[in-house]
Order: C-alpha cells, then structure tokens, then sequence
C-alpha cells in the first residue's frame, strides 16, 4: 500500500476478502487519517462504518491466517502425535480395568494391553464375560489405533522435519514439535529449551527453590542420553539438543537434508561416552 492510498482504495465496499486480503498484504510507514480517506474515496459513509469494515476484514484475515496454520504439515503432525499418545494412555487405563475384571473370572487371567487384545478374541459363554470381551475388544480398537497412528507420525515426521527425524527419530521429533507448538516454534528456542522440553514440571520446580534443575526432558527417551552412564547425561542430553536445535532450524528455513549433522552428532556422544568409560 502506497503512502496516497488508503487501506481499501479502490475496492468494493461489499468485497469482504478483497478487503481481507488488502489487510493481510497491506503496509505502510507513515501513519495517515485513513477514516477520512475512506470516506473520500467512497468506501465508507462515515469514520464509522470504516471501522465497522476495518474490524469485520481484520476478523476475516485472522480467520483465514488461523486455518492455514492449523492445516499446515507440522499442526496435522503435533494432531497425530498427540492422538496417539491418548490411546496409548487410555488402552493402557482400560487394559488395567479388564485385568482387574478378568481376575476375578478366570484363574489364568494376565495384565496389560497384550493379555487384553489375546481376551478380544474369547468367544463369551454368558452375559458378564461378554461385556468382559467386550471392554477388551475397545483396549484392541484402541492399540490398532495407536499402532496405525504411529505408522503416520513416522511417515509424516520424516516429510516435515527430515534432519530433526534423523537425528531424533520420528516419533521423538514429533514430540519435540508439538511440545514446541510447532515446526517454526521449536526451530525458535535455544538449545538449553530444546534440552528440557516435556520437564516443565520439574524446572518450575527448580525455579521455586524446591528441586535440582533438570538435566533433560522428553529426549531422555532418545537412546544418546539414556544409553549413556549418568555421570555424562548432562553432557549427551547437551549435545543431543544443541544439534536437535540446528536440525530444527535447518527443516524451518530451507527443508534441506544435512547428513553431516548426524554424522557430527555420533562423534560428540562417542566422545562423551569413551570419557565417561576412562573414569
């Protein structure tokens, strides 16, 4: 938008994406009486209805800003990650129930989600055990879920953020991004926030004086820090994130695949580990 031009010049009054658009692309640098020059143009009766039309466009952009957000690769990821860990959670919480409820009818009765998806496939004799069934049968609707789920996070991740999958593995990577919020989010923090991402709790904690600062978050799940003696994690959860977050900014900016950052990343955790065994 030209310094002479106001924000809808030119545009038909009842042209509501025109409008929308003219906010979403329009800029200036100097600040002007744009209510006035709505009205000259003829865009609007009044100062008024200006801002009725500037109110009901910025709206419209906002919305329209959102559900691009909201589609793109990264959100429908987080979505994904997110909707398998709930069946993760609640298989394992019914999975429980059923163990609970199979013990009191059957003297061989097991535990966990494996034990209810085998009772899935029972054939029931009366009432009570076929609801038992049953309730098994959401435990393994829920499992195959998770499981096709997990499929689509592996895939996906690996489009969206291919140094970050490599690096953190796809599931980890995805958890990464949705703690984050999203792809541009995670690529943002620092190292140091990378690190303890999934810890809040505990930093919060640390912060109010009642416990030690953590040393990592949710890539303690990452084979590099957990694999490595406890006296050197602080060390590889360090390396790990400083390189998780150069992943990540190199998905965001260019989508670029970087193998050297693996490569650079196996030589500082076997560098920290061979320390760890000299001790």
């Amino acid at each position: 938008m030209s310094s002479d031009q106001g924000w809808f010049a030119g545009l038909d009054p009842g042209d509501a994406d025109a409008a929308a658009e003219r906010v979403r692309s329009g800029a200036t640098e100097t600040p002007d009486d744009w209510p006035a020059r709505a009205v000259e143009s003829g865009f609007a009766d009044d100062a008024e209805s200006y801002y009725d039309a500037l109110r009901d466009a910025a709206l419209a952009a906002a919305r329209e800003e959102v559900s691009a957000s909201e589609g793109a690769d990264d959100k429908q990821l987080v979505h994904a990650v997110r909707s398998m860990d709930d069946c993760e959670r609640t298989a394992n919480e019914l999975a429980e129930r059923v163990a609970e409820w199979a013990g009191s009818l059957y003297d061989d009765a097991g535990t966990g989600v494996s034990y209810a998806r085998n009772l899935a496939d029972r054939d029931p004799e009366e009432p009570t055990e076929r609801r038992l069934v049953s309730l098994a049968e959401r435990v393994d609707d829920l499992a195959e879920e998770r499981d096709e789920l997990r499929g689509f996070v592996e895939r996906r991740a690996a489009e969206v953020a291919p140094n970050l999958s490599a690096l953190a593995g796809p599931v980890l990577a995805a958890r990464l991004i949705a703690l984050a919020g999203d792809l541009k989010s995670l690529a943002r923090k620092p190292s140091g926030t990378v690190q303890v991402l999934g810890a809040e709790d505990a930093l919060f904690a640390h912060l109010r004086g009642r416990g030690p600062s953590p040393k990592h978050g949710v890539i303690f799940t990452h084979e590099y820090v957990r694999g490595t003696d406890p006296d050197e994690r602080g060390s590889a959860a360090r390396a790990l994130a400083g390189k998780l977050s150069i992943a990540a900014r190199v998905d965001h900016y260019s989508g670029e695949r970087k193998p050297e950052l693996d490569a650079e990343l196996d030589g500082r955790i076997e560098r920290i580990r061979s320390r760890g065994e000299d001790a």
